[in-house]
């Protein structure tokens, strides 16, 4: 661990102090124009990403890596939690936020997968780039078979959701239980010795308990901010867009979860810009775990404490095309990684095809990107499927101390 100075620490004050006005505003129930909402959340926002880096890149020295990241991930998305269950609740009591419920929730996992992938590995590059050396790929961890091995079989189950006709309160306890196997599971990984740098590697030098008492506070911190924060920025920027003239349903699901994924796409950059793609990426799939199991296996609960029925949250014809099409790009997103490796050119084909669906969103629309993914995951699932196997079974593995992997 590299030598610091304490004004390494001004980083961290400077972020906190940027949490002061936004959280001022939530505390005294002040309501500030769109604009000015957009600017005070927005910065409160970024600043908890930071602050939500350095607390992760610290807590590798006491947990797992791995658990790090997906505690990292998980509060990251609150936001998108937040969010998608205010429409879900809503829904309850008045059916035209059935549509917007789901729409938020298919347009933040789509848009994790087709934004916040090829970006990372975009940093990576330019990050790579300004130390003259080139990175077309990110290099995977043995261990991260364990978390794409989750999200592949989320996606498979996820398939049934269009031809049930509703996300079940029983499919989103089913869910749920998957996600809770899949903490434990990396909960049980060893912790490794991470290289820390700046800010992080300041807070590192303290003794081990102030260390851990200050990882902690800043997690608690950074957890309450996006909290309180998340919900009225992307109301903010909602508002923005529609005195605009920007269509509702289009916010939305594109504009909304765009500001509530902020955390994690600021996150995950930060890593890559560091150096540290790979954890970048490990942190982009557990995030894509949660969301594809916690995410969608709370919104019939709150659908149900709004009022609505409790066998489940009904799918319209539009909302079983838009869960079938985000199923089939997490498919292809998987496949993608099945040799634990992410391709520029995957990266490319990600953004393309997310911008092609992006553009052309009606039902035939829907239906051929549909199956222009699925044709694409069937190609890459039969070409690495000796790598199969392995990623199936590995969230049922005993997990491999990281130590003994190092050794």
């Amino acid at each position: 661990m590299e030598n610091t100075s304490p004004r390494r620490g001004f980083p961290l004050y400077f972020a906190v102090l940027c949490l002061v006005p936004a959280l001022a505003v939530r505390v005294t129930g002040s309501h500030p124009t769109p604009e000015t909402g957009l600017l005070l959340f927005g910065v409160a926002v970024l600043a908890s990403s930071f602050i939500l880096t350095w607390a992760a890149e610290v807590a590798q020295l006491d947990i797992s890596g791995g658990l790090a990241l997906a505690l990292v991930a998980l509060i990251a998305v609150l936001p998108e939690y937040a969010v998608d269950a205010y429409f879900a609740f809503h829904a309850g009591s008045e059916p035209s936020y059935v549509g917007l419920a789901t729409a938020n929730m298919t347009g933040a996992n789509r848009l994790l997968l087709g934004v916040a992938w090829p970006m990372v590995l975009f940093a990576a590059w330019w990050a790579a780039r300004r130390e003259g050396q080139r990175a077309t790929s990110i290099e995977l961890e043995p261990d991260n078979r364990t978390e794409i091995g989750f999200l592949l079989i989320a996606c498979i189950v996820a398939f049934a959701l269009p031809f049930l006709g509703s996300i079940a309160t029983w499919f989103g306890l089913l869910l749920a239980s998957w996600f809770v196997f899949y903490m434990v599971r990396v909960a049980r990984k060893d912790p490794e010795e991470p290289h820390l740098i700046g800010t992080a590697a300041w807070i590192a030098e303290r003794p081990e308990r102030a260390r851990r008492g200050q990882v902690l506070a800043m997690f608690l911190l950074a957890t309450i901010s996006i909290l309180l924060c998340a919900e009225p920025f992307a109301h903010s920027l909602v508002d923005t867009g529609t005195q605009l003239g920007i269509d509702k349903f289009f916010l939305v699901q594109w504009v909304a979860p765009f500001a509530s994924e902020a955390p994690e796409f600021v996150i995950v950059v930060l890593l890559a810009l560091r150096g540290n793609a790979p954890s970048g990426m490990s942190a982009l799939v557990s995030s894509k775990v949660n969301q594809w199991t916690l995410l969608i296996g709370t919104l019939p609960i709150a659908y149900g404490l709004g009022g609505g029925s409790w066998a489940g949250l009904p799918l319209g014809a539009r909302q079983k095309e838009e869960v079938l099409l985000t199923a089939a790009q997490s498919l292809f997103g998987v496949a993608l990684l099945l040799k634990l490796r992410f391709p520029q050119w995957g990266a490319l084909s990600l953004l393309g095809l997310f911008l092609v669906q992006f553009a052309w969103h009606d039902t035939t629309g829907h239906y051929v990107m549909t199956g222009v993914y699925l044709a694409l995951s069937f190609v890459l699932l039969v070409r690495d499927r000796a790598s199969v196997g392995g990623i199936v079974s590995a969230p049922f593995r005993s997990a491999t101390p990281v130590r003994e992997m190092n050794s």
